[in-house]
């Protein structure tokens, strides 16, 4: 069936590796409906998958097919919550592709800073 590789943008890369993750890797068909998935827990990256019959939602793949990723710690696949990672694959492929590159390289929420509040316009402007 499906084979590839899921790779994470570098900066990325420490919180995808974090204990506790789970990698999911989601086929959809061309109605972006979920048809298969394989799910990796403590996932590390680059990581090689390989979509077989066994992880099949439906009887059989028919028609182009793309291919996503999410990353979280939290379980819940096609739920993104602040912090979660994901991507997909460039195209659509057809049920018996190979070499297929999916790349995680998005993170939901904002960055959140560390230090002082020290030039904050809200804190400044209540003054």
């Amino acid at each position: 069936m499906l084979s590839g590789t899921v790779t994470v943008a570098n900066s990325m890369l420490k919180q995808a590796q974090a204990a506790n993750n789970t990698c999911y890797i989601i086929v959809k068909n061309e109605a972006d409906v979920p048809i298969a998935f394989k799910r990796v827990i403590n996932p590390q990256f680059p990581l090689q998958f390989k979509i077989t019959k066994a992880d099949l939602l439906v009887g059989d793949i028919t028609g182009k097919v793309k291919v996503e990723v999410e990353i979280n710690n939290h379980g819940n696949v096609g739920v993104l919550k602040e912090g979660d990672i994901f991507g997909a694959a460039q195209g659509a492929f057809e049920p018996s592709s190979g070499g297929i590159l999916v790349s995680a390289d998005k993170r939901t929420g904002m960055p959140k800073f560390a230090g002082s509040t020290r030039g904050d316009f809200f804190r400044t402007a209540a003054r």
